[in-house]
């Protein structure tokens, strides 16, 4: 029923998002070195007004309350990650009428995220599992701001799962990356 939900919210975004007219914008392949989960990530033009994008990384993260136990005070684990997303951007024509840049796919847009996290290379909890899963819809930003830097936010609720079949509904999945386009 969850998963049910999760992807009719992601076709009804799709169909809204579909619904723009053409004109000279595109978007584009980037390169990009995120610093605050340092990670590479590549975002490949999939459409005119879409994107995917693939990253790899070591980064920081809070434990899922299914999925951990243990730990008191603030919960981390630093672990391997792979994360994959695709982005359909709807403002890009709205940006470009206001001389805003759209350079680097700068723009809003709704996307499908999947997060995997592997074995923890540091942690103050026990894992239920050495990998876990995260997917869900999300609305974000990304912009290009001055020569090369990048800012990318995004939010949205997900289905989170390990390899042992324990799993639950978290309502905010939270991303912030920092970094240079290349």
């Amino acid at each position: 029923m969850k998963i049910n939900l999760i992807l009719g919210i992601i076709l009804l975004l799709a169909i809204t998002v579909s619904g723009q007219t053409k004109e000279n914008i595109n978007t584009e392949r980037v390169w990009r070195v995120n610093f605050l989960n340092p990670a590479v990530e590549l975002e490949l033009p999939t459409g005119e007004y879409s994107t995917f994008s693939s990253g790899i990384g070591i980064g920081y993260d809070g434990g899922y309350p299914d999925l951990t136990y243990g730990g008191n005070g603030w919960i981390y684990i630093i672990s391997p990650f792979l994360d994959i997303q695709q982005k359909w951007f709807y403002n890009l024509k709205k940006r470009k009428k206001k001389n805003r840049t759209t350079e680097n796919n700068s723009g809003n847009f709704v996307s499908f995220r999947i997060l995997t996290r592997g074995n923890s290379i540091a942690e103050n909890v026990s894992r239920t599992s050495k990998f876990d899963f995260a997917f869900g819809p999300t609305w974000g930003i990304q912009r290009k701001i001055g020569n090369n830097f990048h800012l990318l936010f995004d939010m949205g609720p997900q289905y989170y799962f390990d390899t042992k079949g324990n799993g639950n509904v978290w309502p905010l999945m939270l991303q912030l990356n920092l970094g240079f386009d290349l």
